[in-house]
C-alpha cells in the first residue's frame, strides 16, 4: 500500500495533523491545473481532497487495527468559490464509529476564515 497516495501527492495534499484519532488536518493550494474556466477550483477536486481528508481521519479512529476505509457515500456542499492559488485547510472528524463502519464530517476553509466546503461522508471498514 503506497502511503501517501498518488491522488494525495497529484493534488499536492499535506497532512499537518493527526496526532488525535479520528481527527485529521490538511492543506493544499488550488493549483492552475484544477480550475474551471471561470478561474476557480473545479468541485471535483475539492470533493477528493474532503475525501482524502475524512479517510485519514477514519483510519486514524480504529487506533492499532490495520485496516482499509472504504468510502460508502459522500456528500459535499460547495459554499464558496476557490480562486486560484488560495491555501485550503480541510479538518476532517470522526462524528460515529465503531469496529466496522464511521461517520465523518469534513470543513473545508480558503485562507484564514472563509467556509468554501463541507462534507459528510460513511466509510466500511476491511481488516488488510
Amino acid at each position: 500500500m503506497q502511503v501517501p497516495p498518488n491522488s494525495d501527492l497529484t493534488l499536492g495534499m499535506v497532512c499537518l495533523d493527526k496526532s488525535e484519532p479520528g481527527r485529521t488536518t490538511w492543506s493544499m493550494v488550488a493549483d492552475e491545473r484544477f480550475t474551471n474556466p471561470g478561474g476557480v477550483l473545479q468541485g471535483g477536486f475539492l470533493a477528493a481532497f474532503c475525501d482524502s481528508a475524512m479517510g485519514a481521519a477514519a483510519v486514524t479512529f480504529v487506533a492499532g487495527r490495520k485496516v482499509i476505509a472504504a468510502n460508502a457515500e459522500m456528500k459535499v456542499s460547495f459554499l464558496a468559490p476557490v480562486p486560484l492559488d488560495a491555501v485550503l485547510t480541510c479538518f476532517a472528524a470522526v462524528v460515529s464509529g465503531g469496529a466496522r463502519v464511521a461517520f465523518v464530517e469534513a470543513t473545508v476553509t480558503a485562507g484564514e476564515s472563509t467556509m468554501v466546503a463541507r462534507a459528510t461522508s460513511t466509510y466500511l471498514f476491511r481488516d488488510r
